[in-house]
């Protein structure tokens, strides 16, 4: 069994900076990608930035310059800086994960169950 735990999410005023961080825990051989995904209401679940286990990123548009995702492998957890928020960065924020529970089964996707940020303008 598998579970992402996410925490830092919470209210802000527009300008300034959250910390999200996301820990896998439980029976896990290796994790390929550590991504965080938001969800704003009425729209679909879209990525937010993403990190390999060699440490390569990629950004969406809307966040990168203002966003940080970094990653630490021996702690199994990734983490979202996220400075100069926006009232528009306001959504559910979940951590996803792509790993191996074993040296011989296929990578499987995980999510975590979310945390809300709310930037007020």
């Amino acid at each position: 069994q598998v579970q992402l735990a996410e925490s830092g999410g919470g209210l802000v005023q527009a300008g300034g900076s959250l910390r999200l961080s996301c820990a896998a825990s439980g029976s896990i051989f290796s994790i390929n990608t550590m991504a965080w995904y938001r969800q704003a209401p009425g729209k679909e679940r879209a990525l937010v930035a993403a990190i390999i286990s060699t440490g390569v990123t990629n950004y969406s548009d809307s966040v990168k310059g203002r966003f940080t995702i970094s990653r630490d492998n021996a702690k199994n957890t990734v983490y979202l800086q996220m400075d100069s928020l926006k009232p528009e960065d306001t959504a559910v924020y979940y951590c996803q994960a792509t790993l191996k529970t074993g040296i011989l089964l296929r990578p499987r996707d995980y999510w975590g169950q979310g945390t809300q940020v709310t930037v007020s303008s």
